[in-house]
């Protein structure tokens, strides 16, 4: 699709959505998303222009869909893949990638640290997807050194930064917040640094003694997101690893820097997003989430989860869901999605399904609960086919349909119960649904209503 559309920016200074929205100019991508979002397009230059819009999409990633994170936008899910050393291969991460986009994610990391080559996998996913592709460069930074920390240096963060936009990465995930000051500040937590990219960095500073390259280098990354349409997908390197450690002194101060850091990304016409907890209270959200939008000039937030309780290990997709919908609904761009297999190892096919699913649900009932237009009209339809007991409609309409067709036929395979007036809950005798009452007797009972007083007690 974007062929044609970018071959007539390649070889300038500067590619970025972020750039022509500035200059008044409504690029392809942007009428392509005003089209998916029913916006005007002129809204989405605007928000683009302004920063609280990012359409992600890499010159180098031709066969993109284009699609928007921002708050005047239907609330975002991001689901996460990956070959680690220990399990996966290619074959299985574009497995998993064309899982994620048949189940509605908006857009998919590859978060690969092993497994087979990085650069092979990473090129086989970028080519099979439809939607952008985010990555966390420091994993495969740590590889080039064969996982000495000590080792790294700048120039091979940089090299890997280039590299992977090279290849056509839409978003990448740069630790440049948390800083060599930063540090103490973790000393009273109970999880310490979470943060996988974090901890590399964390590590590289309390043995050199020295800032964090990636802040220092920032400019040297601006330049290189510049040619290629990169957006910035800024770390939280000291997000909270428990419930305890939430909105403490180390997050927020982290996120004065991020808010820096985006600033002078947009200097450069740079799309940013901003990455958020983690694990917070359900009393904390709105508060992270509004903090966010202070700090960082109302830049797109990007959550994982978050988690509102530390003691459901298997099933931290329910824990991290309810906090991912009350995320959304503070204004939180995109969420991105936790499995079941969150802290206890590598997510499966199923974990994945699973995972995302449940965040479609936070990500929609978000976009319902800010009365987004147009929102709430798939829950109306299902409704209406589940009162008229249409099996087939309903199951076409649900996020799932494999799987609600699956839970019906469990107990009622039969062809005949598609048309059916019950399910196996109330049997044919007790279905509540099954009480229709036309139009004319309801105004009949009007008028009985409106002459007769009922008993009441």
């Amino acid at each position: 699709m974007r062929t044609e559309w970018v071959a007539k920016r390649r070889g300038q200074a500067n590619v970025s959505q972020m750039h022509y929205a500035r200059q008044g100019v409504i690029t392809e991508e942007m009428q392509y998303v005003a089209t998916r979002e029913n916006l005007p397009a002129e809204l989405i230059r605007a928000e683009v222009a302004r920063g609280r819009m990012i359409i992600p999409a890499n010159i180098n990633h031709t066969n993109l869909e284009p699609m928007a994170i921002g708050i005047a936008s239907k609330c975002k899910v991001n689901a996460n893949i990956g070959a680690s050393p220990n399990s996966s291969n290619l074959q299985e991460e574009v497995d998993k990638l064309n899982l994620a986009v048949k189940y509605g994610a908006d857009t998919v990391m590859d978060l690969s640290t092993g497994g087979g080559n990085l650069d092979e996998i990473r090129t086989a996913i970028i080519n099979a997807s439809p939607v952008p592709i985010g990555t966390v460069p420091v994993y495969q930074a740590l590889e080039s050194v064969h996982g000495t920390i000590e080792n790294l240096t700048a120039d091979d963060f940089l090299h890997i930064i280039e590299k992977h936009a090279q290849q056509g990465v839409d978003y990448q995930t740069i630790h440049a917040g948390i800083l060599i000051e930063h540090l103490p500040l973790v000393r009273n937590r109970i999880t310490g640094i979470v943060s996988r990219g974090g901890g590399i960095l964390a590590r590289w500073m309390l043995h050199h003694h020295k800032q964090n390259p990636l802040y220092t280098h920032f400019n040297d990354i601006i330049e290189i997101f510049k040619r290629y349409d990169v957006s910035f997908s800024l770390g939280d390197s000291l997000r909270p690893g428990c419930t305890h450690d939430a909105s403490d002194e180390a997050q927020l101060a982290e996120l004065k820097t991020l808010g820096n850091l985006t600033r002078k990304a947009w200097e450069h016409d740079v799309q940013v997003m901003v990455e958020g907890p983690g694990h917070v209270p359900m009393d904390q959200i709105e508060f992270n989430v509004r903090k966010q939008m202070e700090e960082c000039s109302e830049a797109p937030f990007y959550v994982l989860g978050p988690l509102v309780t530390d003691i459901a290990p298997g099933y931290d997709h329910i824990t991290s869901a309810i906090g991912a919908a009350m995320a959304g609904w503070y204004g939180t761009a995109m969420l991105c999605y936790v499995t079941p297999k969150e802290h206890l190892g590598l997510p499966n096919a199923e974990d994945v399904r699973n995972g995302l699913i449940a965040y479609k649900i936070a990500a929609h009932a978000a976009d319902i609960a800010r009365h987004r237009p147009g929102a709430r009209d798939r829950d109306d339809e299902l409704s209406a086919a589940r009162y008229n007991f249409d099996w087939n409609r309903q199951f076409e309409l649900s996020l799932d349909p494999e799987r609600a067709k699956e839970y019906h036929d469990e107990t009622l395979p039969a062809d005949i119960y598609k048309t059916a007036e019950f399910c196996s809950m109330c049997g044919p005798k007790f279905c509540p649904m099954q009480t229709k009452v036309d139009a004319d007797a309801l105004t009949e009972l009007e008028k009985f209503l409106a002459k007769e007083p009922v008993a009441q007690g």
